[in-house]
């Protein structure tokens, strides 16, 4: 990690530290019969050889892992997702849930993560589940797989740089009959992003004031 990385990160930290605006999303008032799951914000430095030379803001210099679940899932299926998971009786604390869900689901070692900090749990109103973010730093280049084709269709490290350029966000709306929701979302080449995981990545750069200015009012019906 160079100094210039070290900063931008710590920045995000920092700022998350304090709390992510929802912006609405619909949360579970009564947690007490929720599920208890985790995910890894595993944030790293990009790969200059892949994605050119980074100029401009620092946050230009990192990107973050994500995934895209298996379409045979009963749950989010083909969906895009931080890895993670749902607590096993046998991990200490969630910190442990998502770096075991991380090693099953992508192939991440453990040793080559530093934990940041974890964020405050969301209870979802849509699946009854309290989720909470752990937020880390890839401290090495890793190599990260798809472990089990029935979980995990691939996996992705995204530049930040892109999640920032304006021309790839948009609203999502999705109807139900209690209701209209509206989030964000992105298009990334063939990444369709939104639902909890474009809530935390949205909430993370407000925080840290690195969100650009984009149209809102782009709508996708979904």
């Amino acid at each position: 990690m160079t100094q210039r990385q070290q900063d931008a990160f710590a920045e995000l930290v920092a700022a998350a530290s304090g709390g992510l605006d929802t912006h609405g999303y619909p949360l579970r008032p009564d947690t007490s019969a929720d599920r208890v799951s985790a995910v890894l914000v595993l944030f790293g430095a990009v790969d200059d050889t892949h994605v050119g030379s980074s100029r401009g803001l620092a946050p230009s210099d990192l990107d973050v892992v994500l995934e895209v679940r298996a379409s045979a899932l009963r749950a989010h299926p083909g969906e895009v997702a931080f890895p993670g998971g749902r607590r096993d009786p046998e991990d200490v604390d969630l910190v442990a849930t998502a770096l075991r869900e991380a090693r099953e689901e992508i192939a991440l070692d453990s040793d080559a993560v530093d934990i940041a900090a974890t964020l405050q749990d969301l209870p979802l109103a849509a699946s009854a589940n309290r989720v909470t973010p752990v937020l880390a730093w890839r401290t090495r280049d890793v190599t990260l797989v798809a472990v089990d084709q029935a979980e995990t269709a691939s996996v992705h490290r995204v530049p930040v740089r892109r999640l920032l350029d304006p021309a790839t966000r948009f609203t999502t709306v999705l109807r139900r009959p209690v209701g209209e929701f509206r989030g964000p979302g992105w298009q990334i080449d063939d990444l369709f992003i939104w639902g909890f995981t474009a809530l935390i990545l949205n909430g993370l750069f407000d925080a840290a004031g690195w969100t650009i200015p984009w149209d809102v009012d782009n709508a996708v019906q979904l």
